[in-house]
């Protein structure tokens, strides 16, 4: 299955799977880095179909992915997000991240931030790259994984 069916397949699965629970909507499709973007539009389903901390949203993107992937597709990787959740949840923890980092700037203690799942992970990476003077890293295993933040050992010296 070649990129564009792939495409196709996923804005199909998708809008069938939400037509089981009699919803009628159009999802928005688009590809970015080789992942498909599945955009749902707010609706009165979407407590259902976010669930709690986005768990439900989590399911469909890994059923989705692994329908693609046992039909040999060439795009596997799904993002699904329902009433711009994803992007709004980010834009908090972003927020959050650079209270933290002000905040281990100006006392220069390494901090364990609490554990994340990957993908609030990367976010919180992308935003410690902003600041040229810290670094981070992830440590743990499984749901305990999360970010440590340091100074950076050369900007300590300038």
């Amino acid at each position: 299955m070649n990129r564009e069916e792939a495409i196709t397949y996923a804005k199909k699965y998708i809008e069938d799977l939400l037509s089981f629970f009699g919803l009628n909507t159009d999802v928005a499709t688009h590809c970015e880095e080789d992942v498909i973007e599945l955009s749902i539009p707010s609706t009165h389903l979407n407590a259902f179909l976010i669930g709690q901390r986005g768990e439900t949203m989590r399911s469909l993107q890994y059923l989705l992915s692994m329908t693609l992937k046992n039909k040999d597709a060439e795009l596997s990787r799904v993002n699904v997000d329902v009433a711009s959740y994803k992007h709004h949840r980010a834009e908090r923890l972003a927020d959050q991240v650079r209270e933290w980092c002000e905040k281990i700037v100006k006392t220069g203690k390494t901090t364990h931030l609490k554990p994340m799942n990957p993908a609030d992970r990367r976010v919180a990476h992308k935003v410690v790259e902003e600041y040229g003077s810290l670094t981070s890293h992830s440590e743990g295993e499984s749901r305990d994984r999360h970010l440590v933040v340091s100074v950076k050992t050369d900007a300590i010296q300038e």
